[in-house]
């Protein structure tokens, strides 16, 4: 049965689970302009056709407390490692990784993606400030912060420098064994780099070992190939409309 905004709407039985598993660990209901920026998010990836993509995610904003933010949209929750503390969490950017010992592990492993068709997306509300912070990470399979670039490896023993480290959506998506897509700075771009790596490593969020990274971030999605441009519209979107419901 639909959970219910108000007598008259009636919210997507996916948004709907989400938040009712967010308020049952925030033990508040979440403002109406959240629920419904969620709801719309949802409605939004599954008219583009990008939702079953979606395979681990967390909008890790939004909630009221720490807790509800590492409640999983999709997927298995992560375990918070380090660990990151509420002082750490902002309703309206997200979660702040402090460079040397925070990190979620998604507990979802490289390879349960098919080698050739997977993405690895965030949302930086504030930028790794370092040269080696990952935003998210496995072995060959990451997307690293270089300044004022960004480093890529999507199942590949090769990097390639993309510019745009800036605040926004990053991600990358691959769909064939010769090429893949990265997105940064409001672009997409093509890489032609083949796969020759496929690890079964647990992937990271805030990176892991060396390369913790210190940004903030205020989402995070890991599954199979999908339009990037799509997804990073629907995620921004949602930050926006978040901080905007958020008192």
């Amino acid at each position: 049965m639909s959970w219910l905004i108000t007598p008259q709407q009636k919210i997507d039985p996916d948004a709907a689970a989400y938040l009712s598993r967010v308020e049952a660990v925030d033990g508040q209901v979440l403002e109406a302009g959240v629920r419904t920026a969620v709801d719309n998010f949802v409605i939004g990836c599954k008219a583009d056709g990008i939702w079953d993509a979606i395979k681990a995610s967390c909008i890790l904003a939004g909630a009221r407390t720490l807790n509800g933010a590492l409640q999983p949209l999709a997927g298995t929750a992560p375990t918070n490692i380090g660990p990151f503390v509420s002082g750490d969490y902002n309703r309206k950017t997200g979660l702040k990784g402090n460079g040397s010992t925070k990190r979620l592990d998604a507990n979802r492993a490289n390879n349960a993606d098919p080698q050739f068709n997977f993405s690895r997306c965030v949302y930086a509300s504030e930028v790794d400030t370092g040269s080696a912070g990952r935003y998210v990470s496995t072995s060959n399979n990451f997307i690293q912060s270089a300044t004022s670039f960004i480093t890529v490896r999507a199942n590949a023993d090769s990097s390639r420098v993309i510019s745009g480290n800036i605040n926004g959506f990053l991600g990358v998506s691959r769909a064939s064994a010769a090429s893949y897509s990265v997105r940064s700075a409001n672009a997409t771009t093509l890489q032609t780099v083949g796969s020759n790596f496929y690890s079964a490593n647990t992937i990271n969020i805030f990176g892991e070992g060396s390369n913790i990274s210190n940004a903030r971030l205020a989402f995070y999605s890991i599954g199979e190939a999908l339009d990037l441009a799509l997804l990073d519209a629907r995620v921004t979107t949602l930050v926006n409309a978040l901080a905007a419901a958020i008192p």
